[in-house]
């Protein structure tokens, strides 16, 4: 990602000012999958774009070194070679755009990579993922260590006690030590949109991640009973809009949870070249 963001100083007013029009939000959600359509070969370009988007994922408590390096050939090669070769895609180098592991698998995994001459990152989750609910230092620790061990992306969850309790000052001083932990490695920050309670707290706490320097947002962890719907996807995607238009950074989204049909897939990249542009459409600043 190139001119990443660096963050801003917190600015509260901004923060307190937002007012979601819930109704509109909705209305807007409902009609990006019945307005617009994709179609024949650009269905399949898109297709293959939403792939190359992927974060190719284990997170379970029975992951072993195998299971990871198969995970790792699987986002090297999404695509079985007869479909790219019918497509006439076999020189464009179609590859998932992370692998996610734990903290702890994250050296077998960029040395499974590297094996296999695969130049995809390794993301992390990491801050005491999904609940978030650990001290602060263990959090940052957790950070450090997976850096250390070859993570270029780390997947943080913000503290939602904060989120909830408005308490802006806090959750922001919290992610920018979060973001100098991760050093060069790009931080994508984890709302768990549905633990916080209200869309009014969903644009607040985007707005605060971004003025902390994070490079993405993404809705969930997965694990909270409502993860990424359109509604919510509308109103990230306009605090990261409107991030863009009064700082100049551009900022990252990723949905998470419960996207699992190709046609969602095509939604979702529709929400984004609608509300944000072209510049988006790429792994560089949309992953899911």
């Amino acid at each position: 990602m190139s001119d990443r963001n660096p963050g801003c100083d917190l600015d509260l007013g901004w923060v307190n000012s937002v007012r979601i029009n819930l109704p509109s939000v909705k209305r807007r959600a409902e009609t990006l999958g019945t307005k617009r359509t994709v179609k024949k070969q650009w269905q399949a370009a898109w297709l293959l774009r939403a792939i190359t988007c992927i974060d190719l994922t284990t997170l379970s408590g029975d992951d072993t070194n195998a299971n990871v390096q198969r995970l790792c050939h699987k986002a090297a090669r999404p695509v079985r070679h007869d479909i790219i070769k019918a497509l006439g895609m076999e020189d464009a180098g179609i590859t998932c755009g992370a692998v996610c592991v734990y903290p702890s698998r994250v050296a077998g995994a960029v040395k499974a990579l590297e094996k296999i001459g695969a130049e995809i990152p390794v993301a992390a989750v990491a801050t005491g993922f999904p609940s978030g609910q650990y001290a602060l230092k263990s959090r940052l620790e957790e950070i450090e260590m997976a850096v250390a061990n070859g993570a270029k992306e780390i997947d943080i969850v913000i503290n939602r006690e904060m989120a909830l309790t408005g308490n802006w000052k806090g959750l922001y001083e919290e992610l920018k030590q979060m973001h100098k932990a991760c050093g060069d490695a790009h931080m994508k920050a984890i709302l768990a949109v549905g633990d916080l309670g209200s869309m009014n707290n969903v644009y607040k706490a985007s707005l605060v991640a971004m003025m902390a320097g994070a490079d993405f947002i993404k809705t969930s962890t997965g694990k909270e009973g409502v993860n990424a719907t359109l509604p919510v996807g509308v109103v990230m995607c306009r605090a990261i809009r409107e991030f863009y238009e009064r700082t100049g950074y551009r900022v990252g989204f990723k949905p998470a949870g419960g996207i699992r049909a190709a046609k969602d897939a095509l939604v979702w990249l529709i929400l984004i070249k609608e509300e944000l542009g072209d510049a988006w459409l790429n792994n560089h600043m949309f992953r899911w």
